[in-house]
């Protein structure tokens, strides 16, 4: 009977420590299966403001800067061209987006001109003889001559002999009207060589009243001030030798330097605003006439022509300018210039993907005028861009990921 009973307690004693191990198993599955759900679901991390690399399940101190760590919300994991900020990250840099849209966007270029002569409105007098200057009526530079003014005084023989011919065939036609010979035809013979020489119609016809006078007057067929005088009293000119030159100052031209990288901003069909910088508060209104077709190559500079009216004679040859050139207003992609991040492999922005979530965008950029510039490639309208903290994101981006985020982008 005792063997019975001690085989008994040992049967009931092995269940038991089979049942308890069963038991124990069972709760430690649960444990441990309660520990990974709450593992799982944590939503919250602790990071250092300074250094948000620091990522911490439990508060504490920063090992790096020993500040406190602070709170933060854990979001969807970023992709790994992209960077991911924490709402007091977006607060500490102040960080700002807007949304890329159109606006109008002109460009003004301002260079550095010289009034000079409208070309066009100059004239040269030339003694249309061979002959001795006697007397010159206007012997300075800058004398102001009037269209129709006795100019100067030659003598030449060959005029003279000229002269003469005229003069008998009208008094032969007098004597011998009846003959034979057409004087009429001789007549109009010797006045055509006459006005082929320069002399006016008005001389010739004193000639046959009058005694032939051994020099001959000659006027001026243009206005202008004298801006060179060839001759002087007592030379000698030749045939189709300048005798003066005359300027026409009631307009101008205002000629530019452009630099060759500045050629493509342009317009030639925009206006022109010339400024005057030894008369204060002086603007003029013109209009692009000439662009030279010919670069220097030594310089690298063409020459822009701007032509100015000049109606009191105020504005002077010789006196520097400035040329304001807008072009025609145009309807253009813009973002502030501080959006955009330059360096020598090109342009980038940091577009908003997400909450929190930035990626960096290479973008083809046109005008710049004022604070804005024109974005003429590699995004879109709507697109959501980083406007300011562009800088602070990038260097974020490198001091996470070791890497510059233009590294590889391509247009």
């Amino acid at each position: 009977m005792l063997q019975r009973f001690l085989k008994k307690i040992i049967v009931i004693s092995s269940i038991a420590l089979l049942l308890f191990a069963s038991n124990s198993c069972s709760s430690k599955k649960q444990e441990h299966k309660h520990t990974e759900t709450s593992v799982s679901e944590v939503t919250t991390y602790f990071t250092c403001s300074m250094h948000p690399q620091i990522q911490q399940p439990n508060p504490g101190n920063c090992p790096i800067c020993g500040m406190k760590l602070i709170k933060a919300q854990k979001t969807s994991k970023p992709k790994p061209d992209e960077l991911q900020l924490s709402d007091k990250q977006i607060q500490l840099g102040n960080i700002t987006v807007d949304t890329l849209g159109k606006s109008n966007m002109g460009d003004e270029v301002v260079l550095t001109a010289t009034l000079n002569f409208n070309r066009e409105k100059t004239a040269t007098i030339s003694s249309r003889i061979m002959g001795r200057v006697e007397k010159l009526y206007f012997k300075n530079i800058g004398d102001y001559v009037s269209k129709g003014q006795k100019l100067f005084d030659i003598y030449s023989e060959e005029l003279n002999n000229a002269k003469q011919e005229y003069i008998l065939a009208v008094e032969r036609q007098k004597v011998l009207d009846n003959s034979m010979i057409d004087f009429q035809q001789l007549i109009q013979s010797a006045r055509n060589k006459l006005l082929l020489w320069g002399m006016r119609t008005a001389q010739i016809s004193e000639l046959s009243k009058t005694k032939n006078n051994p020099t001959t007057s000659f006027y001026s067929n243009a206005s202008g001030f004298i801006t060179t005088l060839d001759v002087k009293e007592g030379d000698y000119v030749m045939e189709g030798g300048s005798i003066v030159r005359l300027a026409d100052l009631s307009s101008l031209w205002v000629e530019a330097q452009v630099y060759t990288s500045e050629l493509a901003r342009i317009d030639r069909g925009g206006t022109a605003t010339v400024q005057i910088p030894d008369m204060p508060g002086k603007e003029v209104k013109g209009r692009i006439e000439f662009v030279n077709p010919e670069i220097n190559a030594d310089t690298r500079i063409n020459l822009l022509r701007v032509t100015i009216p000049n109606a009191d004679n105020h504005l002077k040859p010789g006196m520097p300018a400035y040329v304001y050139i807008k072009s025609r207003q145009r309807n253009a992609l813009t973002l502030p210039i501080d959006a955009v991040i330059r360096d020598g492999k090109g342009s980038t922005v940091w577009m908003m993907t997400g909450k929190n979530t930035f990626k960096s965008k290479m973008v083809q950029t046109g005008l710049e005028v004022d604070d804005r510039i024109e974005i003429i490639g590699g995004l879109n309208a709507g697109d959501v861009i980083v406007t300011t903290g562009a800088y602070l994101i990038n260097s974020e981006y490198i001091f996470k990921n070791g890497v510059n985020p233009m590294d590889g982008m391509k247009m």
